[in-house]
């Protein structure tokens, strides 16, 4: 598939209801096996790249090192590839618009965008501004010769600075001006999750960490969620394994860890069947 058929794929997935999961590879080796498992598409994660490049999340990886990795892996793999663009690398609306468009250079096919200002004085701008910051993404998605599909996310129940009822009114404004989906992660509870899903007509992505996991995708899709992602949940799970087996290694000399590795040979077998 050229550039234009995953996107134009991409954008059919988002049926809400009838979820896909989307799952976020940290780095070129994770997309082309979770690709190769039959994923439908594959989302980048900020926290898993900059974990990859011993960093931490929120604001500490550059658009132009986020943008070569995304077109790694969006060259990589036979799916549809969208990537967690923070927000949008940029405090002004024209900033957002021009990564949006270059993120489309890149063969991405869409993305999603924060309300976070990547300060702890003020985590989430003002309802004015972020609503702006969409509007010019969204414009710059849709003069594009591509379904480019915009996710308007409103990160302040994560954040802490602002309630369910704030994100639902983000959510709304982001639907009005054009946005093709939205996400507020971790909202308190699965019926928070339900009351956000209700509040707006196009789809939701839902983030499948923390409490929800206890969640299936059967009861995802009975609240009209149209997407699952899973955030840096996967590559925190990695990096939990080599915690766990590090400190037996290296603190007991127990090296018993180890006997459950994946054989080579079936690696390369996943990454070719996911591989462009």
């Amino acid at each position: 598939m050229d550039q234009e058929d995953k996107a134009t794929l991409f954008r059919e997935l988002h049926v809400p209801g009838d979820p896909f999961i989307i799952p976020n590879a940290y780095d070129v080796g994770s997309a082309k096996m979770l690709a190769g498992l039959g994923a439908k598409a594959i989302a980048t994660t900020s926290s898993g790249f900059a974990f990859t490049l011993g960093r931490p999340d929120m604001g500490n990886v550059t658009r132009d090192e986020m943008l070569d990795h995304c077109e790694d892996i969006a060259r990589a793999v036979n799916v549809p590839v969208s990537a967690d663009l923070e927000n949008g690398f940029a405090h002004d609306p024209d900033g957002v618009a021009e990564t949006v468009e270059l993120a489309a250079q890149t063969g991405l096919v869409g993305c999603t965008l924060e309300d976070s200002t990547m300060e702890s004085s003020q985590p989430s701008y003002d309802f004015e501004i972020a609503v702006a910051r969409i509007a010019a993404a969204v414009e710059a998605a849709e003069a594009l010769p591509i379904d480019f599909t915009i996710c308007a996310r409103a990160d302040g129940v994560l954040l802490g600075s602002y309630d369910v009822e704030e994100a639902i009114r983000r959510l709304q404004a982001y639907e009005e001006i054009g946005a093709h989906c939205v996400y507020c992660p971790m909202p308190p509870g699965m019926d928070d999750l339900a009351k956000i899903c209700a509040s707006v007509s196009i789809p939701v992505n839902a983030l499948c960490a923390g409490g929800f996991t206890k969640y299936s995708r059967d009861d995802f899709a009975k609240i009209g969620v149209a997407r699952i992602s899973i955030g840096g949940a996967l590559a925190r799970v990695t990096h939990g394994i080599v915690t766990e087996i590090g400190t037996a290694m290296l603190g007991f000399g127990d090296f018993s860890g180890l006997s459950n590795a994946m054989s080579a040979n079936e690696v390369d077998k996943l990454m070719k069947a996911g591989e462009a």
